[in-house]
């Protein structure tokens, strides 16, 4: 795989002293570390790391952080991320994301396309690297549109925009229904090693369609999408990556037929990866219950047997990632009948205590649960982050796995409040989020 070129979005910054993080539990998902340990920071990037560095050994002129025992892994790579900036910054700007995103524990996240105007070219991908300067929190990197204004009809300059620094390309919420089209942007991806990403959706099965179709859907007169309108679209376009041997990303997958899609592809050893969100394996369609627009999502919410899938589908390593799908929206925007409500929900904020539900459940190994989160959208975007080892850029967590608390959203540092998630019982906190060694929030109060 080849990596991306480098993003201007957060160069390292020089240190006026070093950081020494000791008397951690070291947990590293890419070299399946989980040790007592400590970690030296010089100018960003993590110098030593294990057993040796304790407090004793730290240089004199080190500012010294005593992690109590507590776990210290990677920051969380969030791979799909709305920012609603430019065009809708009613709903959420790039600083509120990034503050959500520090307290959430996400040092790096890629937004999606579907801004106003769309990335669709250079200067689109380098307002998105400007802003993430200015703001000075996590590091904010972009896709580049697949199709010029996300219309599904012509490709845009693909070389151009991941020179400039996209880390792939999609149409965002949209599906690339025209089979010529993707036909085409698979091979050119192919060519220069380029990450394609499809909302796997059939467009004209999931037309009028507002939740999982199904006994649920006809009794409270809503209009359903098939789950079938997704895996379709996932094996059409299997069939253009076998031929095109292009490298193919699946998001947010929510059925049990996507699960043995994308597996059967694994052991064909075609390139295809795929993430699925939160709701996928914690709710389902009863969630909706008397027209609760805040958990319509797209894709739909499934039945039990969907989520129970996806679930299975992350606990055997079949879905690589684990994404929070963030999507705010403004009251305005949920409010509303539910056929007419937005999709989507936020989740910044509760994308770790979520994904750590089937680690405290007994379904994920702590380094399982962190590697969806950390390495593997690392490995998949070609970033040097997602990991502790030396060298590394200095993007780390410090968690308190067992603290329990209730999700609440009056406290949200993202200007939108739309999650299904509020008052749910959660286990598991940041205590504080570095981003090249620099500290960019303490529980104990932010920086």
């Amino acid at each position: 795989m080849t990596p991306p070129p480098s993003h201007p979005a957060k160069p390292p910054k020089k240190q006026d002293r070093p950081l020494a993080l000791v008397n951690a539990r070291i947990v590293d998902p890419a070299s399946n570390r989980d040790e007592p340990g400590g970690i030296l920071v010089i100018d960003g990037v993590i110098q030593e790391i294990g057993a040796k560095m304790t407090r004793a050994n730290a240089p004199d002129t080190a500012d010294i952080v005593d992690c109590r025992g507590q776990v210290l892994a990677p920051g969380l790579i969030d791979m799909r991320v709305q920012l609603r900036e430019p065009g809708e910054e009613h709903k959420e700007t790039i600083e509120t994301a990034s503050l959500a995103a520090a307290a959430g524990g996400v040092s790096s996240m890629v937004c999606l396309p579907n801004t106003e105007p769309i990335i669709d070219d250079v200067a689109g991908v380098e307002f998105i690297a400007r802003r993430a300067r200015e703001t000075k929190r996590a590091k904010i990197y972009c896709y580049g549109a697949l199709t010029q204004g996300l219309e599904g009809k012509d490709l845009v300059e693909m070389g151009l925009l991941a020179d400039s620094g996209a880390l792939g390309f999609t149409d965002g919420i949209l599906a690339v229904g025209d089979v010529q089209v993707m036909r085409r942007a698979l091979t050119y991806a192919r060519s220069f090693d380029l990450l394609v990403i499809q909302h796997p959706e059939d467009p004209r099965l999931a037309a009028g369609g507002a939740m999982n179709n199904g006994e649920l859907s006809t009794r409270l007169g809503i209009p359903g999408i098939p789950a079938y309108a997704e895996v379709m679209m996932i094996e059409r376009d299997l069939h253009l990556v076998r031929a095109s041997g292009a490298r193919y990303h699946a998001a947010h997958i929510s059925t049990a037929a996507s699960v043995e899609a994308i597996r059967r592809a694994k052991q064909e050893g075609l390139r295809v990866t795929c993430d699925t969100a939160p709701p996928y394996f914690s709710l389902n369609e009863n969630e909706i219950g008397d027209y609760r627009t805040f958990a319509k999502l797209s894709p739909p919410l499934r039945g039990e047997s969907d989520r129970r899938a996806i679930a299975a589908g992350l606990a055997d390593g079949v879905i690589d990632c684990i994404a929070s799908d963030h999507a705010p929206h403004d009251v305005e925007s949920k409010r509303v009948p539910f056929a007419q409500a937005e999709a989507g929900i936020v989740g910044l904020e509760t994308l770790l205590p979520i994904s750590l539900e089937p680690y405290h459940k007994g379904a994920l190994s702590l380094l399982a649960a962190l590697r969806c989160l950390t390495a593997r959208p690392a490995d998949i975007l070609g970033l040097p982050q997602g990991r502790l080892a030396k060298g590394a850029p200095a993007d780390m967590v410090l968690l308190d796995l067992d603290r329990p608390h209730k999700i609440d959203v009056a406290k949200f540092r993202c200007k939108s409040k739309n999650s299904p998630y509020d008052g749910r019982p959660v286990q598991g906190s940041v205590l504080k989020t570095f981003v090249d060694g620099r500290l960019v929030y303490s529980a104990e109060g932010e920086r």
